[in-house]
């Protein structure tokens, strides 16, 4: 094996290695390029071909992962209102006061600026954090859990 050919190798397994401690394939698709450049090279095509072809390959194979990857990304949805992304949504807090629908609550051991969510009462004795503002809780008035010989009415 000549030197191109150990160029390809070395490459490759450099690129799967990184690869193993970044954890996003893009390295990976790279790679896949060093290995066509490897092919390219047991076929006997000069280097400048092997170097085309490599940079061919890794490019197609780029465009591929970012549209698969990144085609089921959620588009429009409200992060603010997410519990994956916030988990301080679906928490409880009590409320000692309101004025006009905004107040501060200790929560997580500090002060923070709570708002009311649009037509929630103002006397219940829990809210639930229902989304992020900045830096104010938007909150909701905390249901009672269902029991479980309760009835509709």
């Amino acid at each position: 094996m000549g030197p191109h050919g150990l160029f390809w190798w070395v490459g490759a397994g450099v690129l799967v290695i990184a690869e193993l401690m970044t954890g996003t394939f893009y390295l990976l698709m790279i790679a896949l390029g060093f290995v066509a450049g490897l092919i390219a090279y047991a076929f006997d095509a000069p280097l400048d071909l092997q170097l085309a072809i490599a940079a061919a390959v890794a490019f197609v194979a780029l465009l591929v992962l970012r549209r698969v990857r990144f085609s089921r990304r959620r588009r429009g949805l409200d992060v603010s209102r997410d519990p994956d992304v916030n988990l301080d949504i679906g928490s409880t807090l009590t409320v000692s006061g309101w004025h006009d629908g905004r107040s501060r609550a200790m929560y997580r051991g500090a002060e923070w600026d709570v708002e009311l969510a649009p037509g929630e009462p103002d006397d219940a004795p829990l809210y639930e954090i229902t989304a992020l503002r900045g830096n104010s809780l938007i909150v909701a008035a905390k249901k009672p859990p269902r029991t479980a010989g309760a009835r509709d009415a």
